[in-house]
């Protein structure tokens, strides 16, 4: 596996492109309309959801500590606007601050990494390509998601979400998995081992030794990523092998 090593420029223009596709998304479709990929709920709530999570992360992306903020992010919508203006208001004021944010900063992350600001760039651009790619659903419109971008978005849930212990099922699961992105040009080793994994980096293995994957996934990266998400089932996906490991990889 040779992992895309993303950095704050790659994470920003990703923001620029789908935080707007993501307001038009909701901008056309009726606020009750429902959210497919999200039961029970509809265009507003997710429009909600994505704005209140900038300004929670506005919060102390940029406070230069790394010490906890308030846990959760509950505060109303500002009276009088639409979900879509709601959006884009706390949209432009993260874009904002993302484009003066040092990376390298400190900032506080929930994952078992180092705590840099640049973490919330690279986790508010996956945040919103996903979420775009819910609301385009509802409007019958989902378009995928770019290959290099969703390619990272796969090993932010390998190297940040499943080792951060933020799996959707809670259990035991043993065996490595490989994931193949053709799209990409990317492969991922990921060894389960109870309620633990490692992603192994392939380039630091020697040619004679085996993986001895016990399932194999295929698929573009955009597929994975929403498969890894619970947005898609795994069944859609070439999948050879044992697929109950497949769980102990979903997040979300």
């Amino acid at each position: 596996m040779s992992r895309l090593h993303g950095t704050k420029e790659f994470w920003i223009g990703a923001l620029r492109t789908e935080g707007p596709a993501f307001a038009a998304a909701v901008a056309e479709a009726p606020p009750e309309t429902p959210v497919l990929s999200c039961p029970g709920w509809t265009v507003s709530d997710l429009a909600h959801h994505l704005a209140r999570v900038y300004a929670w992360v506005r919060g102390f992306a940029g406070s230069g500590t790394t010490a906890a903020p308030p846990r959760g992010y509950h505060e109303e919508p500002p009276a009088g606007l639409t979900p879509a203006q709601y959006y884009r208001q706390e949209y432009d004021q993260l874009m904002t601050l993302f484009d003066g944010l040092d990376p390298e900063a400190p900032a506080w992350n929930w994952a078992p990494q180092p705590k840099r600001a640049g973490f919330w760039v690279r986790r508010m651009a996956h945040e919103t390509a996903v979420h775009r790619w819910d609301a385009q659903l509802a409007i019958a419109a989902g378009e995928p998601i770019e290959a290099k971008l969703a390619a990272d978005g796969v090993s932010e849930v390998l190297d940040t979400w499943l080792p951060g212990g933020r799996r959707r099922t809670p259990g035991q699961w043993h065996g490595v998995v490989q994931l193949s992105a053709p799209d990409a040009l990317q492969d991922w080793y990921l060894r389960l081992r109870g309620e633990g994994v490692a992603l192994l980096d392939t380039a630091t293995i020697l040619d004679h030794d085996e993986h001895h994957a016990r399932v194999q996934v295929t698929g573009t990266a955009s597929d994975l990523l929403l498969a890894l998400w619970g947005r898609i089932s795994f069944d859609t996906l070439g999948v050879s092998g044992d697929r109950r490991l497949l769980e102990g990889l979903r997040v979300g």
